[in-house]
């Protein structure tokens, strides 16, 4: 296991997702903002927070797979606004197409990891 969240690979992917989804949302329409860009915004963040705050309850494996199952229903959130983003919006979504598959990584490799927790 690793020594601090940092060290975890869905930590530090969920992180930089974050932080490539966060300025692109704040370019929707001012309408939108407060909608759908503020609904996609939190449901990346969730991913990263649900990580942190499951891997401070490690000790306690039922509390660290339900955050951990938190996170993916977060990483499956999120990316069900990026499609409605994507329909809506495609001049502003057009140079982030990548954005939803490596999402779809991210959900990957977190069923993964909870694989691994529920093994060990």
């Amino acid at each position: 296991m690793a020594k601090s969240y940092r060290d975890l690979e869905i930590y530090t992917s969920s992180l930089q997702l974050f932080y490539q989804l966060h300025p692109l949302s704040l370019q929707l329409p001012k309408y939108e903002l407060y909608k759908l860009g503020s609904q996609v915004r939190r449901s990346s963040d969730s991913i990263v927070t649900n990580i942190v705050e499951g891997y401070g309850r490690k000790k306690y494996k039922a509390d660290f797979l339900k955050f951990l199952i938190y996170a993916h229903s977060s990483s499956d959130e999120t990316i069900c606004h990026l499609e409605k983003l994507n329909y809506l919006y495609p001049e502003i979504m057009q140079d982030h197409k990548t954005l939803k598959s490596d999402y779809e990584i991210l959900g990957s490799k977190i069923l993964a990891f909870i694989r691994y927790v529920e093994n060990s």
